[in-house]
């Protein structure tokens, strides 16, 4: 693709507002009286997939779906002369691909009579930004969840553990065994509670820049010396990526987890497979948690598995608490996840289909990072 606007924009418009629309990080077109798409900015370039020069010889009705929603608030526009919003439009197609689902606005120009101007807010990022806040309320649930239950159930449950091991002295054979399940469900019930007191950990993180192919690489060794043993790990790494600011201990603990849950959800299938892949992506940009600064998320980090999938139903509550599909499962692996990640003012998301689970990581790059940060770990496997 290229940068280059239509000549008639260059000509007739202002290259202020060139530059104005060309940094605005949403697709933004212009359509013409005929249906001619005038003026198409740099992300609308990269939504489209073709050249501003390419898209100006053709009509909008090429590059959407045929009978698109979109053609009919065009000339809702065109007649109203007022601005239209539609929102959650679906515009997936063979061209544009899967999963196109936009948020429009369509308003007149008022200099050009029969011209619209269309802004595209794509709702894969919008959804992301929901489900952020979604999992850090989660989070914050369980943060207090786990505060009353480490007061208010510890300590009767000690008293319980107590009273069944001087009973266990006294009691026949015969009743020793209910003595002992007695003492072996309280211990699981404080293990649980203990595992939930992390949640009210609300210290800030002690970040560094950390290298997250060697955190990954520590996480691979883990696992294919355990339960990921009969698993093929391969990597698609990109080596130039720059240091991600975040704790190490806690990356590992995220990814150790992801990857542990791949690997149960693959089961004994022969040619289970998990992919870890990092990359460079055009991040977003989200507040930190406790604090008023704008950080943006240009670094992926995914872990895949060829698994039978995350049902449908539970997709939209995975990384809420208490969310499980093992039968033994407590549900507060992946809320955890979703806490350091949040802690981290990253975003986690899942997306699953037959034979294809995904776990995407974004998560802001180091302040100070250069891009040999990244290369001080040679990736073990193929890269981009």
């Amino acid at each position: 693709m290229t940068n280059d606007v239509p000549s008639s924009v260059d000509s007739g418009g202002s290259a202020v507002a060139t530059a104005v629309l060309n940094a605005i990080q949403n697709p933004v077109v212009m359509v013409n009286e005929a249906g001619l798409i005038a003026f198409a900015n740099w992300e609308a370039e990269a939504f489209f997939g073709a050249s501003a020069a390419h898209l100006a010889r053709y009509k909008i009705s090429t590059f959407i779906p045929f009978g698109s929603p979109l053609l009919a608030l065009i000339d809702q526009v065109r007649e109203r002369r007022a601005p239209i919003n539609e929102y959650r439009v679906d515009l997936s197609s063979p061209r544009l691909g899967q999963d196109k689902l936009v948020d429009l606005y369509v308003a007149p120009v008022v200099s050009d009579p029969g011209s619209v101007v269309i802004v595209f807010q794509e709702r894969s990022m919008a959804d992301k930004i929901d489900r952020q806040l979604t999992h850090r309320a989660a989070a914050r649930s369980v943060t207090g969840l786990a505060s009353m239950l480490a007061h208010e159930i510890k300590n009767p449950l000690s008293g319980i553990r107590g009273a069944a091991q001087l009973l266990e002295q006294s009691v026949v054979d015969d009743d020793r065994a209910l003595t002992r399940l007695i003492c072996d469900e309280t211990d699981r019930i404080v293990s649980l509670v203990d595992r939930m007191e992390v949640f009210s950990d609300e210290r800030p993180v002690d970040r560094v820049p950390v290298n997250i192919h060697s955190v990954l690489d520590h996480v691979k060794a883990v696992a294919k010396a355990g339960f990921a043993r009969h698993l093929r790990i391969t990597e698609n790494y990109d080596p130039s990526l720059p240091s991600v600011y975040a704790n190490r201990d806690q990356l590992v603990q995220v990814f150790l987890n992801l990857v542990k849950n791949a690997a149960e959800a693959i089961g004994d299938r022969p040619d289970g497979e998990i992919v870890l892949t990092t990359a460079y992506r055009s991040g977003i940009r989200l507040s930190v948690a406790g604090t008023r600064e704008k950080i943006s998320l240009p670094l992926e980090f995914c872990v895949q598995d060829n698994g039978p999938g995350v049902p449908a139903d539970l997709l939209p509550h995975l990384f809420d608490p208490f969310i499980t599909t093992k039968t033994n499962g407590s549900g507060l692996g992946l809320a955890l996840v979703a806490k350091i990640i949040g802690d981290h003012g990253g975003i986690i998301e899942c997306d699953s289909q037959n034979n294809r689970t995904t776990f995407r990581v974004l998560m802001p790059a180091s302040k100070d990072a250069s891009m040999e940060d990244a290369t001080t770990t040679t990736p073990t496997g193929p890269t981009r």
